[in-house]
């Protein structure tokens, strides 16, 4: 079943209530999705049915890096500070909703589209979706910001946003994966947590 199937279903099953935050995600992914596909922009119902796949760069070793790091995937360098590479290796494999690629696989974000500032203690990560009608872009924002929260302290402020140009409605979009209230919501919908839990748990297959 397509993750598009399971948006509808999420907006039209009557047993499952939606708190009035969520909606903007889910109702915003199955309208741009009717529209493309009555503009035969679209084939078998994916956004895009032939994305370019691209090479996963190599990790970086580890081998030499102190035990009991504070993060996840340390990075050798002085004072141990956290860095964009920190950052990029906690969400490069998060599976795109769509295609059994990486984000790294589908060029959605790189190394270079992330900054970190420690001593400010901020995170901003810049996506790129695939294609400027890209429905799926709240959901890749969606588990971006859940990975985060999993795999740095809450002190973190993390910002979300869709490279300038990317996307048709980015303004709405990058409103939406910023306010605390509208994500929180969200994530408390069980089956659009679903969808996002399967794009982090399965990037465990393309860790190494």
């Amino acid at each position: 079943m397509f993750i598009l199937d399971r948006l509808e279903e999420i907006v039209n099953h009557q047993n499952i209530p939606l708190h009035p935050a969520s909606v903007p995600f889910i109702v915003h992914g199955v309208e741009r999705e009717r529209e493309k596909q009555k503009e035969k922009e679209m084939t078998l119902g994916l956004i895009n049915a032939n994305p370019v796949v691209h090479e996963r760069r190599e990790r970086l070793s580890r081998a030499d890096d102190p035990p009991h790091h504070p993060y996840p995937h340390p990075h050798p360098h002085p004072d141990d500070v956290l860095d964009a590479l920190d950052v990029f290796d906690s969400v490069r494999d998060i599976r795109d909703p769509e295609h059994p690629y990486s984000l790294e696989q589908l060029s959605v974000l790189s190394e270079e589209s992330i900054t970190v500032d420690e001593k400010l203690g901020r995170i901003q990560i810049t996506f790129t979706p695939t294609v400027q009608h890209c429905s799926m872009a709240t959901v890749i924002g969606l588990c971006l910001r859940v990975k985060l929260m999993q795999s740095f302290p809450p002190h973190f402020k993390v910002d979300i946003k869709v490279s300038p140009g990317s996307l048709a409605n980015e303004e709405a979009v990058n409103k939406q994966l910023n306010d605390k209230e509208r994500v929180t919501a969200a994530l408390e919908n069980p089956n659009l947590r679903q969808l996002v839990d399967e794009c982090l748990y399965s990037s465990e297959l393309y860790s190494y």
